[in-house]
């Protein structure tokens, strides 16, 4: 769920302690149990994207803040691969771009699907747009009960507040390149967003 040297548990523990919330009231505002949130805290369970989401929206607290943390200097305009932030959840991969700029107004990821990935079989649906390019492999998008196969090249573009849905149910790793704004991928109260 994170790259490298990013401690969930402690951002987590940070930003409950500074809403004077003790776990048990996180997880009864977040309707997930208590021991998940204490899992995560002490960094036993690398928590799934929807379960994050979850708890991150009981703050109210986007997955781009986040992982944000504090920008130490001015805005930059290039990033390193290796300065991408990991928000997937283990199994897919969503990789962030400027995660700790101050005042991003749009979100751009880089997202892996391995054969069988699934963004969940509950449908995704937050405020915003979203779009992106497929460059290797195929993803499967459902969108408001419309079911897409998209290859290399291939690309979508729809509003966010439809449900929906990623699937590979290809062979092969399936590669996204995406955007979507607002970069607070969804507002509180909302389930698992696709970035």
């Amino acid at each position: 769920m994170t790259d490298e040297g990013f401690d969930v548990g402690g951002r987590l523990r940070q930003l409950r302690l500074a809403r004077g919330l003790s776990q048990r009231e996180l997880a009864k505002r977040a309707r997930v149990t208590n021991s998940t949130v204490s899992l995560i805290e002490q960094n036993s369970v690398s928590p799934s994207v929807s379960s994050l989401k979850k708890i991150l929206d009981a703050l109210p607290v986007s997955i781009s803040a986040f992982f944000a943390g504090e920008e130490t200097s001015h805005p930059r305009p290039f990033y390193r691969a290796s300065e991408l932030t990991e928000i997937g959840d283990g199994k897919l991969s969503w990789r962030l771009v400027a995660a700790r700029r101050p005042d991003r107004r749009m979100s751009i990821l880089h997202e892996r699907y391995p054969p069988g990935a699934d963004s969940g079989a509950e449908m995704l649906e937050h405020d915003g747009e979203e779009g992106g390019v497929v460059i290797a492999g195929q993803i499967e998008i459902t969108v408001n009960g419309e079911v897409g196969m998209l290859g290399a090249g291939d690309a979508y573009y729809f509003d966010s507040r439809l449900p929906h849905r990623f699937r590979n149910p290809g062979t092969e790793e399936c590669v996204i390149v995406s955007a979507s704004t607002p970069p607070t991928f969804s507002d509180a109260g909302q389930e698992l967003p696709h970035a």
